[in-house]
């Protein structure tokens, strides 16, 4: 097994995370695109952090923080290297940042289908809370 190094994005990588995503992540996005990612690492450019090893990458978790929350989408690995304490040495590094941010609780997004990824989340110590619920509005643009 070779150790991933864990890594922030870079606008280069946007053609690579989206197919990584495709082959790996449980559903899509509005900003699954291109333009999306360079945009989401130009304005934060530790905000996408990837695991990568032998020049591929094989995991991610966006770890966004506005100054007032700490959120986390796209937590994903590659399912030939699952199992292998890549979603966790991602969870750290963006637990990390966080902290270093003065964040005091972070939360995920996850899709109520993707059960290993419920399992994953259960696993590293976070908890499902009932009380909210997403609302949503694509904006035109």
């Amino acid at each position: 097994m070779v150790v991933p190094q864990i890594r922030a994005a870079v606008p280069a990588d946007a053609d690579d995370v989206l197919a990584f995503w495709k082959e790996s992540a449980e559903g899509t996005s509005i900003s699954d695109d291109v333009s999306g990612v360079t945009r989401l690492v130009e304005r934060d450019p530790e905000a996408l952090i990837l695991a990568v090893a032998d020049g591929r990458i094989v995991g991610s978790v966006i770890a966004g923080w506005d100054g007032w929350r700490a959120s986390l989408y796209r937590l994903a690995v590659l399912p030939s290297h699952r199992r292998q304490g890549i979603s966790m040495a991602l969870l750290r590094a963006a637990e990390e940042r966080f902290a270093a941010h003065g964040g005091r609780r972070a939360d995920a997004m996850v899709l109520e289908a993707n059960e290993t990824g419920r399992l994953l989340w259960t696993a590293a110590g976070y908890e499902r809370e009932e009380r909210w619920r997403r609302w949503v509005k694509p904006l035109e643009g």
